[in-house]
């Protein structure tokens, strides 16, 4: 499975962005796709999820505001932000889950900075 995450960039507090994930290679063994984030000198953290059968899972502090859906059974998935808050600033990973495995596919980050 390889995973192409794009979409980041700088904006102001208040505004949107939409980052996309595009899946490719071994998609039917996907059973969960994720957004996580790391901002400076913390910890990776789970943002928003979407499972297979289209169940979703968000982090406390980004529910309401972002919204993670998907292009296709698993070909892509989207993580639309608004009300974006300088604390979401952090690099953005999109991930892949393969049940079947237990492995955990990466791709590479993408930069989110809200300036304030």
């Amino acid at each position: 499975v390889q995973l192409q995450a794009s979409g980041g960039g700088l904006v102001q507090a208040g505004g949107s962005l939409r980052l996309s994930c595009a899946a490719s290679g071994s998609i039917d063994s996907i059973n969960i796709m994720a957004w996580y984030r790391q901002a400076p000198g913390k910890q990776r953290e789970l943002v928003a999820a979407i499972a297979s059968g289209g169940s979703t899972n968000y982090a406390g502090s980004v529910k309401g505001r972002f919204t993670i859906s998907r292009d296709g059974p698993k070909n892509t998935v989207y993580l639309q932000m608004n009300s974006l808050k300088s604390e979401d600033t952090a690099v953005y990973y999109c991930a892949a889950n393969v049940e079947a495995s237990l492995t955990v596919y990466w791709g590479q980050g993408t930069l989110v900075t809200v300036s304030s």
